[in-house]
């Protein structure tokens, strides 16, 4: 994915992943407190435990679609706050603490204009992917479909929330190119991009379970069969009102994020 979020803060007038652009009215935020936002709310909804191991630093950058920089320098500001502590040694790494500062993570919220405008990308994202996932039936070649089988497997074999999400990205990235749409297809990443830009650490579990739905994708492409195809994607695509931040801050339920 590109990268949708920069190390700096974006005066008035500016655009960010989460604050501007196609998502106006949303709250501005530095690419370092989108991260802080993002990690915090995972905690809070319980989807990072207490004394759960993050992924390497780097991990985290690519995970989240943030450079190193940002990666690092937000979870250094976390660990100040004491929202994560950081342990040295063969067992170290960067952990959820065991009981994170309720005052710190009540300010790593979403607001309800981001909220809303999320979910109005969520319904953008709907229609391309129904369309695209209609055409890939008809265009997708062999070699295209092998490959998101590939990538269905790569995302079972996932340990951490991190490595899946790369290989849920490339795959719909691919449905997108075997639909053969031309300059539309840019359109269906840009939208891609900017709603994995406001995705969140889920339990891998989760994230396999909801891989259960690439699968049969695959298989409906690989048959050609252009209903059963657009109709996996739409359920897909459309949990997420459900399953992203401002669904179960509501008390939506938990099957994990397409």
């Amino acid at each position: 994915m590109t990268r949708q979020l920069e190390d700096t803060s974006f005066p008035a007038g500016a655009s960010s992943a989460i604050g501007g652009g196609a998502l106006a009215g949303i709250d501005r935020r530095s690419a370092i407190d989108a991260v802080r936002l993002r990690i915090g709310m995972a905690i809070s909804l319980g989807l990072l435990k207490p004394g759960e191991r993050l992924p390497d630093q780097e991990d985290v950058a690519l995970g989240l679609s943030v450079s190193p920089i940002t990666a690092r320098r937000a979870l250094a500001s976390l660990a100040d706050q004491g929202v994560v502590v950081r342990r040295r040694g063969r067992a170290g790494g960067t952990f959820v603490a065991d009981e994170p500062p309720r005052d710190v993570l009540a300010e790593l919220t979403a607001s309800p204009a981001e909220s809303q405008a999320v979910n109005r990308l969520v319904d953008r994202r709907l229609l391309f992917e129904c369309a695209v996932t209609h055409y890939a039936a008809v265009n997708a070649t062999a070699g295209q479909l092998d490959e998101l089988e590939r990538l269905t497997r790569e995302m079972a074999d996932s340990t951490d929330w991190s490595a899946y999400h790369l290989a849920d990205e490339q795959f719909h990235q691919l449905v997108g190119t075997a639909s053969c749409l031309g300059t539309a297809v840019g359109i269906y990443h840009e939208t891609l991009a900017e709603l994995y830009a406001y995705f969140i650490p889920y339990p891998i579990e989760l994230l396999h379970k909801s891989n259960g739905d690439h699968i049969d994708l695959v298989a409906a492409l690989r048959a050609g069969d252009g209903d059963t195809a657009v109709e996996i994607s739409r359920k897909h695509v459309d949990i997420l009102h459900r399953t992203m931040f401002m669904g179960l801050a509501q008390g939506g339920s938990q099957p994990a994020p397409a």
